[in-house]
């Protein structure tokens, strides 16, 4: 099964497919064509790709006899096969767009893998096949450490270590630093049986905040740990949209309810599925991105 990766550009969706035989990242062509093209309508933006595509044809441009098939799964639920581009034919598609919207996506698309959240989300697709997961203790203070350490070792020297500084967010205070000894203790003996005691764990968690940075990007594969051991089921995380899952996260401070209907509604049996988890690394890391 060839791994997927979902990327966002201003909240559009760019897919791609790893091909183990090229050894490279294949990009769906249509999704690039309507964010050039600024379309939502998939039928027009695939309308439009195949009148630039004769077009090039004619021109006798390289580009189109780059392009790849590979299936991508369809609004009807099918997968279906779809024209790809690995990053040089993306590019140069982008240059031989005819408008001049293509900069910043050049810049988005050539850069965006050399930040930290790009570097740490290579790490953290690779946790699938390492087999750390299965050796990690669901639950546990030190798993979430693990998978910190994991995730940003080589890019914050803090990776895997509980802060001893005081943090804040949006005018948020998360716990006292000092008192980790015993908050971390405490949330670690919560139990986690139900689907309302792990959430009740995850939330938690998050109002702790233990890490400087990535807490949310660690605790979300933490959660999805104690849920595939206790009920064989984990979160797609697609299902959930970001903003119902960041507001939803703000309010659990006062109440999970909210939070609770959101995973509730989008957990699957799939705890054994690449794609699923791909598709939640991408997920997660797209909640953590700034507007």
């Amino acid at each position: 099964m060839n791994k997927l990766s979902i990327r966002f550009f201003n909240d559009r969706e760019v897919r791609a497919v790893w091909d183990d035989e090229s050894s490279k990242w294949w990009f769906h062509v249509i999704d690039v064509v309507s964010i050039l093209n600024e379309q939502d309508d998939y039928i027009k933006a695939n309308n439009y790709w195949r009148w630039l595509k004769k077009k090039l044809k004619e021109e006798q441009n390289q580009l189109v006899s780059n392009t790849h098939g590979f299936k991508f799964m369809a609004a009807d639920g099918k997968k279906r096969l779809s024209d790809t581009l690995d990053s040089d034919g993306v590019i140069e598609l982008a240059k031989n767009f005819p408008n001049n919207k293509a900069m910043k996506f050049l810049d988005w698309f050539l850069y965006s893998d050399n930040t930290i959240d790009g570097q740490s989300k290579k790490k953290a697709y690779s946790l699938f096949e390492s087999g750390i997961l299965t050796t990690l203790e669901p639950g546990t203070v030190k798993c979430l450490q693990q998978i910190h350490a994991y995730i940003f070792g080589g890019l914050y020297d803090f990776a895997g270590k509980i802060r001893d500084k005081n943090i804040s967010k949006g005018g948020f205070t998360f716990a006292n630093a000092l008192h980790f000894p015993t908050t971390l203790k405490t949330i670690e003996l919560m139990p986690e049986t139900t689907f309302d005691e792990i959430i009740d764990k995850y939330v938690e968690m998050n109002v702790a905040h233990p890490f400087m940075e990535g807490n949310g990007r660690s605790a979300r594969i933490w959660l999805d740990l104690m849920l595939k051991r206790s009920l064989k089921r984990c979160v797609d995380w697609s299902l959930i949209y970001k903003n119902d899952y960041l507001n939803a996260m703000r309010r659990s401070i006062s109440s999970a309810d909210e939070i609770k209907s959101l995973i509730k509604n989008a957990l699957t049996g799939k705890i054994h599925d690449r794609e699923m988890f791909m598709k939640g690394i991408d997920y997660s890391y797209y909640y953590e991105a700034e507007e």
